[in-house]
């Protein structure tokens, strides 16, 4: 059944806001990969573009993971997983992803956004009561896994892969960011465009299948310009205070710690949604402006 509200006029490869977010993710000729070495003045560091959600069937990764794993002492996630994963952290994130100021979805959202919204938890038997009182964000990110879910797509993607891996092999963890730096801008998403953020969500969510295909098999190939095309250029066009929150403002704070790897004296292997690697905004074209050598393992 189709939502109960009218269509949302979108750009052609569209993605949901939270699917961005949770991929924060390339069909390319060469054979590529979504790993590459970052070298200057005989200082080297590895950046590997993440695809945060996989399902048995897309192991192995491509080789060029394992290469810069193994050669490697230290492996830089975007926050801390294991925090992340605890009961405590579940329990603040949804007090901080939920109203507590007396307002609930039903009062913030439009009567048409709200009603597809119902609907769409309604048909896949999630009851509104345990909805009504998320935040856009929140709606966002679970309507995103539930549908993923639903369609059989969800596993453990790169990040968590390496992260137990990592403590498995005694290497050193490192994270970018604090787990109370994400929920803040998970709680702030689509402030003032909530209905928009949403309808887009639902409409988007029905194009997955073919969409969650298309996105993985371009990862696999690390094309940045076939990402660009997917996920940056809608975000940017569409949702720009989105797009400067989830990506510019983050690599923009990330790049001091990249550049901060880059004079030590050992190798660090950096993990990001392979978003943040893609575009002028990206980390790769940032580093490549300041001078890094860039080269993509195949």
């Amino acid at each position: 059944m189709k939502p109960i509200m009218k269509p949302v006029a979108k750009t052609e490869k569209s993605v949901s806001c939270l699917g961005l977010l949770l991929l924060l993710l390339s069909f390319s000729i060469q054979a590529q990969s979504p790993v590459w070495k970052v070298e200057k003045n005989d200082k080297v560091i590895f950046i590997g573009g993440s695809f945060h959600m996989l399902t048995p069937e897309d192991y192995p990764l491509p080789a060029a993971f394992e290469e810069a794993y193994q050669r490697s002492a230290q492996i830089v996630f975007e926050t801390d997983i294991q925090k992340a994963q605890s009961p405590e952290y579940q329990q603040t994130m949804m007090r901080q992803l939920s109203y507590t100021d007396g307002r609930n979805l039903q009062q913030v959202l439009k009567e048409d956004t709200y009603l597809g919204v119902t609907e769409f938890f309604t048909n896949r038997g999630i009851p509104m009561a345990a909805i009504v009182n998320f935040k856009p964000g929140m709606v966002a990110m679970t309507m995103t896994v539930v549908e993923l879910q639903r369609l059989g797509l969800v596993g453990v993607g790169v990040d968590a892969y390496y992260n137990e891996k990592s403590i498995n092999d005694q290497k050193k963890l490192g994270q970018l960011e604090s787990v109370e730096d994400q929920l803040e801008f998970i709680s702030r998403m689509g402030e003032g465009r909530e209905d928009e953020m949403l309808s887009y969500t639902i409409t988007d969510l029905e194009a997955i299948p073919g969409m969650w295909k298309q996105m993985k098999n371009a990862w696999r190939n690390g094309d940045m310009s076939k990402l660009r095309d997917i996920g940056i250029s809608p975000l940017k066009g569409d949702f720009p205070a989105l797009y400067q929150s989830i990506i510019v403002d983050r690599n923009n704070a990330w790049m001091p710690q990249i550049e901060a790897f880059l004079k030590t004296g050992e190798v660090e292997f950096v993990l990001v949604g392979a978003l943040h690697l893609a575009g002028d905004d990206g980390l790769l074209a940032k580093l490549a402006s300041r001078g890094y050598k860039i080269q993509q393992l195949p």
